[in-house]
């Protein structure tokens, strides 16, 4: 199975849905998921990566050799971020099969609810931050000395975390578990 995983920028979060997603699709019992994340066109920013004709240019260049696209940004604070989502994979409904999640409130909370935390950090207190990356995920880094790898950290922390996808869909079920119970009923379809 192949699955493009279209980030709002590539160039950090690449490290983080790679091993999440690829790692969440073995667990979801994808033998061997070829997960592949778009980098061309950079989308840079959430702007770009919610406008219809950008995706409309990724899908219709991956057609045909694409499965399976996942289009995954930041929440940040965005109340009606999941209907703009909605409303994106209504417009490729019929022609692939385009699921979008937003995570809540940024992708690199996905990491930290599968790490341990350091003492004094408390999950609900993390999960509830809008400014998740400043506030936790790159003292979280810099405290590892990892600021400086690859994607300030998300190479190492990502792989890590993928290894307890378990802990990552209980800690967060509105957005990473609900993927993935998406995936689950897109899979069983196919």
């Amino acid at each position: 199975m192949n699955i493009l995983v279209i980030p709002e920028d590539f160039r950090k979060d690449q490290y983080i849905l790679k091993p999440l997603i690829s790692r969440l699709l073995r667990h979801l019992g994808t033998p061997s998921p070829r997960v592949v994340i778009c980098k061309d066109p950079l989308l840079g920013g959430i702007g770009e990566a919610l406008k219809a004709d950008k995706l409309e240019e990724i899908v219709s260049d991956q057609m045909g050799m694409t499965d399976l696209f996942i289009l995954c940004v930041d929440r940040d604070g965005e109340a009606g971020r999941r209907q703009r989502l909605e409303w994106l994979e209504a417009e490729f409904k019929g022609r692939c099969v385009f699921l979008a999640q937003d995570a809540w409130e940024e992708i690199e909370t996905w990491v930290l609810a599968g790490l341990d935390l350091p003492d004094g950090w408390r999950w609900p207190e993390v999960r509830a931050e809008k400014q998740v990356k400043e506030k936790y995920f790159e003292p979280l880094a810099e405290r590892r000395g990892l600021s400086r790898t690859l994607g300030g950290g998300r190479d190492v922390l990502g792989r890590e975390a993928s290894r307890r996808i378990r802990s990552v869909r209980q800690r967060c079920r509105q957005d990473f578990d609900a993927l993935a119970l998406r995936l689950q009923a897109t899979l069983a379809q196919q």
